[in-house]
C-alpha cells in the first residue's frame, strides 16, 4: 500500500480537474482552427526610376581677387578698390546686385623663413570672393571676361541650374511612377498573382549634378576673351517606391 498525503491527495485531484476543463474548452476550438486558417493579404513592393532633361537658364560663378602688400592697409585697400571695379563691371553686364554675394573674405601674413626659422613678415595677403549668378545663359562668358578684365585674378565653380525645375521634375515623376507600374505587374505575373491597388508610395529626388569649371588663378591675371561656355543639358531623376496590394 502507498501512503499518500492528504495534501498530495488534493492538489492531484484539482491538476485532473483542470485538465478536464481544458480539453472541454479547447477541443472544439482546436478543430475549427485547423479547419479554417487565418489568411494575410500580401503586396509587392518595387522600386521606379524616372528622368527628365533640360536646357539649363542661369549659372553660377565664383569670382575673387587676392592682393598682396608689405602694410595691412594696403593690401587691404589695393583689394577693396578691386573688387569695386569687379562690381562695376559685373553691374554693366547687367548683373543685379541681390545676385552678388560674398563668400569669403580672408587676411593673413606671409613669413619670412630661412633655415633658422621665421624671419619676420613679408607682408600680407587678402583674399575676397564673391559669388555671382548669371540670369541670362548666353552671357556667362561675356560676363566672365568683364570680371578678369577689372582685376579678378580667381574663376571657379561655374555651375549650371534651371530656374524653375518643377516641370521636369513632375516629368520624371510621371514617368517613375510609370516604371513602378511595369516592374509590379512583371513580378505580379511571375508570381501568379493580380495586381492591386497602390497601398504605399513614396519619393525620393536627385538633384542634377553639376561639374565645376574653373578658370586660372594668380595675382595679375591678363585680360582674357571671352571664354566659351557649354552650359550641355541637365538630368533630374526620381525615385519612387511603390507598395501595391495583391488580388
Amino acid at each position: 500500500m502507498f501512503n499518500y498525503s492528504k495534501q498530495t491527495i488534493i492538489s492531484v485531484l484539482a491538476l485532473l480537474a483542470l485538465a478536464a476543463i481544458l480539453v472541454a474548452c479547447s477541443g472544439p476550438a482546436t478543430a475549427g482552427a485547423a479547419a479554417n486558417p487565418a489568411v494575410t493579404s500580401g503586396g509587392v513592393t518595387v522600386v521606379g526610376q524616372g528622368e527628365a532633361y533640360g536646357q539649363p537658364d542661369q549659372a553660377q560663378v565664383q569670382v575673387g581677387v587676392e592682393t598682396f602688400a608689405s602694410e595691412v592697409s594696403q593690401a587691404t585697400s589695393e583689394n577693396e578698390a578691386t573688387v569695386q571695379a569687379i562690381m562695376d563691371a559685373l553691374t554693366a553686364q547687367g548683373i543685379d546686385a541681390k545676385d552678388i554675394q560674398t563668400t569669403n573674405y580672408n587676411l593673413w601674413a606671409e613669413q619670412n623663413s630661412s633655415d633658422q626659422g621665421p624671419q619676420g613678415i613679408a607682408g600680407y595677403h587678402v583674399n575676397n570672393q564673391v559669388n555671382v549668378t548669371i540670369r541670362d545663359i548666353n552671357k556667362v562668358g561675356d560676363v566672365l571676361a568683364a570680371a578678369t578684365g577689372a582685376g579678378a585674378n580667381s574663376i571657379y565653380g561655374i555651375s549650371f541650374s534651371v530656374a524653375d525645375p518643377a516641370a521636369l521634375e513632375e516629368q520624371a515623376r510621371a514617368a517613375a511612377v510609370a516604371d513602378a507600374r511595369s516592374r509590379a505587374a512583371a513580378l505580379a505575373e511571375l508570381g501568379g498573382v493580380q495586381l492591386g491597388d497602390v497601398q504605399i508610395i513614396s519619393e525620393v529626388i536627385s538633384q542634377p549634378i553639376n561639374y565645376p569649371m574653373g578658370l586660372g588663378g594668380g595675382y595679375a591675371m591678363e585680360q582674357a576673351a571671352a571664354p566659351s561656355i557649354s552650359p550641355g543639358q541637365l538630368s533630374y531623376t526620381i525615385q519612387v517606391q511603390v507598395t501595391f496590394g495583391i488580388k
